[in-house]
């Protein structure tokens, strides 16, 4: 790992060493992308089946997934895969449906009721990565939230493996978690048939889920679009922050920092460590474990990315995290619960040197779709208000009307809108009655 002592460096140089290691606003791949959006808006189906073709190598007849083909899936799933997949699905369950906001009303004024009501989106899309891993757990971050929330139409789209077909755990899981559409696309053009709709692909209200750096870029791109969906969040390869002091297992903090940069060859995974000690012992046990990884070829690439930095003092850890703004944040720390109160920036925090990362993906019951490329700051990860929007609505007595006229009248006076003023006026005039 590139190793960094924070109070040596310049502003310019902890600004370097913090910087992600791919570029979301490459000139040549927007272009790209905003050719395969138009394309799909332009030729729906078929142009979904040509970039399948060119960028997957699989040609498709149909691009929507038989509900067959579902329950077959999940009834050849191993017993095993059954159980673990049913628990993750539990507490997934558990953490979200907490999550579940209360209408409100009250009383401003006297004779003023407001009130909000809660709505589910009708028809969300649910992007699940299956390139180099089929991300079954994503796939649950991304459906049992919309289904507690009460979305009617959840929608996954999923790239075809080199057999023609999305892999089985991806449709078992769909299956059992109640998914009511699937079909067989993935990257920029599974995005654009989402957005704009096709002869089999609904046009969804919001779009979910992580993806490469083509996925994101569409993604943002169709964001922008008038009349374009939302998106959860701007997204790109995986990465985690290790704050690790003497007291941290090195195998602990070797293993975390090594469990995303198995995801992809642009992920990124950074140690702060307290003393040059400690770190020696955590790049050792990297060395070790990377040996034995059956993804190490792209673990030891995205290890090219990765930072090793020193920071002796508690206020240097806290700027570092918070400038960095991680998806992933593990505090294998003497008494991590100290720390949180002053981290602004982060996806997800793990405490305590029992907390692996891994958990957070696959089975805790917090969600895994997390803000990357320091986006932390301004966005948080899937919720279950993610899936929904409020509607706010209000009811006046005459009286309520009376005691807020002033008010009302003086402001839009302020503004010079007449009619503002008159809408209230016109009700109050005794003649009206």
């Amino acid at each position: 790992m590139n190793k960094f002592i924070w109070e040596n460096m310049s502003l310019v140089e902890r600004t370097q060493a913090l910087a992600r290691p791919y570029e979301l606003s490459d000139p040549s791949k927007i272009e790209l992308v905003k050719n395969i959006l138009l394309e799909v808006k332009l030729k729906g189906d078929d142009a979904v089946k040509s970039f399948t073709s060119m960028y997957d190598n699989v040609n498709l007849v149909n691009l929507r997934v038989a509900n067959e083909d579902l329950e077959n899936a999940w009834l050849n799933l191993p017993k095993k895969e059954k159980n673990a997949i049913k628990v993750a699905i539990s507490n997934i369950e558990k953490f979200h449906i907490s999550q579940l906001p209360q209408d409100i009303e009250i009383e401003t004024t006297k004779g003023v009721f407001c009130r909000r009501e809660t709505r589910a989106l009708q028809t969300a899309g649910l992007y699940v990565p299956g390139g180099t891993a089929p991300l079954v757990s994503t796939l649950l971050m991304l459906a049992v939230p919309a289904k507690v929330a009460g979305v009617r139409r959840r929608i996954v789209v999923s790239p075809p493996g080199a057999n023609g077909k999305i892999h089985s755990s991806i449709l078992a899981a769909a299956y059992i978690c109640g998914v009511t559409d699937v079909f067989s696309c993935g990257g920029a053009q599974a995005i654009a048939a989402l957005s704009y709709g096709t002869e089999s692909l609904p046009k969804c209200d919001k779009i979910f889920g992580p993806g490469n750096a083509y996925v994101s870029l569409a993604k943002s791109l169709v964001a922008q679009e008038i009349g374009g969906p939302a998106i959860d969040m701007p997204a790109g390869p995986s990465e985690a922050m290790v704050i690790a002091d003497n007291e941290a297992n090195p195998a602990f903090v070797a293993a975390d920092l090594l469990s995303q940069a198995e995801h992809d060859v642009l992920a990124q995974v950074i140690c702060v460590s307290t003393t040059s000690e400690i770190s020696k012992n955590i790049n050792e046990e990297i060395d070790k474990q990377l040996e034995k990884l059956p993804r190490k070829d792209i673990a030891r690439k995205a290890m090219k990315n990765s930072r090793l930095i020193i920071a002796k003092s508690r206020e240097m850890i806290v700027d570092i995290i918070n400038n960095y703004s991680p998806e992933h944040l593990i505090l294998q720390i003497k008494n991590p619960d100290h720390l949180v109160p002053a981290i602004r920036n982060a996806g997800s925090i793990f405490l305590g040197p029992w907390s692996p990362e891994a958990v957070g993906d696959y089975a805790s019951g917090t969600n895994h779709t997390l803000p990357t490329n320091g986006a932390a700051k301004s966005y948080s990860g899937i919720t279950i208000e993610s899936f929904l929007k409020y509607i706010s609505i209000q009811k006046l007595s005459k009286k309520g009307l009376e005691l807020l006229a002033p008010t009302v009248t003086c402001l839009a006076e302020m503004e010079g809108l007449e009619a503002h003023k008159r809408s209230v006026t016109i009700r109050l005039d005794t003649n009206n009655e």
